[in-house]
């Protein structure tokens, strides 16, 4: 397959334009060498950063090694999907609520990985249409669901800048978005890398809860709200759970913080937006939830994936660190004869925080 630059070049503006086309606010290319975050990730192993999140090392070089999981790759086409799609002070303003059961945004829609995986290989149909050249194994389409190293890829791309509290950022619409990659064998000319603008603003470290933004781009996953809620399968270490305050799945603190998240815009994603109330929800509604409900409220969603008994222990400790209440109390109570051992051990101890506050 002769292809010649001018037409690489004429085609990497043609998928520029497909990609919005399909609903994707950005598209970068960028080449596949990435030693710089391949060091950063060994040291944050080393460091044993990652907790209990094995895949992270399970891969070995893969994971900054595009061409290793998948064979001929030169070129990855980065893609930006915004997805916020309410106001910060809204969102502040659950946090500061004790009784509101706070929800990480990206969750509160349809599950983006398959939306966004359909989305790209839509793109990639159309790049194959293009050049006259089809075959499954020429490109390659991943959403967060393989070893890839997306926000490195992304930074190279031009799509942002990975910011201190290790999202990626983009001046022009900030923080809130999904990425995604297509990884293809065709020798595309890559963009320019996006260049930092954090400054010397720390307002993300000193926001983290439970100080899990160790230094200035090093978070420490097993500080980190979201791992504790979403990726621990177990207890929730006793000191860290009087911080998670009422983040009962994932945390944004760091994202509502960011001076950049002001030039973020809305999404017009319409599975983006919340589904059965999930951005108002109240702690004891979505405690009383039984597992046959919880399946029901959360089809198609991202928080399924932690299963009820994790959904129970979380509000457990949200429910801990609430204003004492009897009717907490009363709500807590039937728990404690819970098949789970996990469940039980939460909620003894969100028991305990009410007593000795009476």
């Amino acid at each position: 397959m002769d292809i010649n630059s001018q037409t690489m070049a004429a085609l990497a503006s043609q998928i520029k334009q497909w990609g919005q086309e399909l609903g994707f606010q950005q598209i970068g290319i960028t080449d596949a060498d990435l030693p710089e975050a391949e060091a950063h990730l060994h040291r944050w192993l080393n460091n044993n950063f990652h907790g209990e999140m094995d895949y992270m090392q399970r891969h070995g070089l893969k994971r900054s090694r595009p061409e290793l999981l998948h064979p001929g790759t030169v070129r990855i086409i980065s893609v930006r999907m915004d997805y916020q799609t309410e106001a910060t002070a809204t969102m502040q303003q659950q946090l500061d609520d004790p009784a509101s059961a706070y929800i990480s945004r990206y969750a509160l829609g349809r599950d983006y990985h398959k939306l966004m995986r359909n989305r790209l290989q839509k793109l990639a149909d159309k790049i194959q249409a293009e050049i006259g050249f089809h075959h499954p194994e020429s490109m390659r389409a991943f959403v967060d669901s393989a070893p890839v190293l997306e926000k490195a890829l992304a930074e190279k791309a031009g799509l942002g800048w990975i910011g201190k509290h290790s999202n990626v950022i983009n001046r022009k619409a900030g923080s809130w978005f999904f990425l995604g990659e297509l990884f293809t064998n065709l020798p595309l000319p890559v963009d320019s890398p996006a260049t930092a603008h954090c400054g010397q603003c720390r307002a993300c470290l000193d926001i983290c809860p439970t100080q899990a933004i160790v230094a200035p781009y090093q978070v420490d996953a097993r500080r980190c709200v979201s791992y504790l809620t979403i990726e621990l399968h177990g207890s929730i270490p006793e000191d860290l759970r009087p911080l998670i305050g009422n983040r009962i799945y994932g945390c944004d603190d760091c994202q509502i913080i960011c001076p950049w998240n002001r030039f973020s815009k809305p999404s017009g994603e319409q599975d983006f937006h919340p589904r059965h109330r999930l951005n108002t929800r109240q702690l004891l509604e979505v405690f009383a939830w039984t597992e046959t409900e919880f399946l029901a409220k959360t089809e198609g969603s991202a928080i399924r994936r932690i299963g009820h008994q994790r959904w129970l222990r979380n509000i457990a400790v949200a429910l801990g660190n609430a204003p004492p209440s009897a009717i907490i109390i009363e709500a807590l109570k039937p728990m404690l004869d819970h098949d789970s051992d996990m469940v039980r051990e939460h909620v003894r101890w969100a028991l305990a925080q009410h007593s000795s506050a009476v």
